[in-house]
């Protein structure tokens, strides 16, 4: 896939930059979300 074919949340864009003004690295938000994630549920 080009990067031109990726469309990105503009919301989520702004929520990482701002998580990552506060100090926090990439691992962080992502173990963050992680534990956060509500398991989906399958039919």
């Amino acid at each position: 896939m080009k990067l031109s074919n990726i469309v990105l949340d503009q919301e989520w864009v702004r929520l990482v930059a701002e998580a990552k003004k506060m100090g926090l690295t990439m691992d962080e938000i992502r173990n963050f979300l992680r534990s956060q994630a509500v398991p989906s549920v399958e039919e």
